[in-house]
């Protein structure tokens, strides 16, 4: 949300995280945090001053939404285990029988991810998935 606001309010504009805020019903403290993360993956790039704030490194057709997830430290998980616990999905050392459903589901989101900019969520412009009747 706060990188399609900050993209909406025109490339090149310097918006500070107040505004952001404000507009979007989220909380200064926590996108100081996203937008540290932000900038260290080269997404941003903060302006200091009086009328400082943040703007966007690319323009917003060249920044997808992995891109972001990823710089803010977000997994995407249908899983309810991981690979670093030792016991499995059922809590034994088996897999449950969905495990493979869940890592499939997990790969078409990030791929439906990776083909979504930013500059389309502005737009409303997503791929539409044909549902069988």
């Amino acid at each position: 949300m706060a990188m399609a606001d900050l993209a909406a309010q025109g490339t090149g504009s310097v918006v500070s995280l107040s505004e952001i805020a404000a507009r979007q019903g989220i909380s200064l403290s926590f996108l100081e945090q996203l937008f540290a993360k932000l900038r260290r993956a080269g997404l941003v790039k903060s302006q200091r001053g009086v009328t400082g704030g943040y703007k966007l490194i690319n323009s917003p057709t060249a920044i997808t939404l992995d891109q972001v997830i990823h710089a803010v430290d977000v997994d995407i998980k249908a899983h309810g285990c991981t690979p670093e616990t030792k016991i499995a999905c059922t809590g034994r050392s088996d897999r449950c029988l969905t495990h493979n459903l869940w890592g499939a589901l997990e790969n078409h989101i990030e791929a439906f991810l990776a083909q979504i900019t930013i500059d389309d969520v502005i737009k409303e412009k997503f791929p539409v998935a044909e549902l069988a009747e």
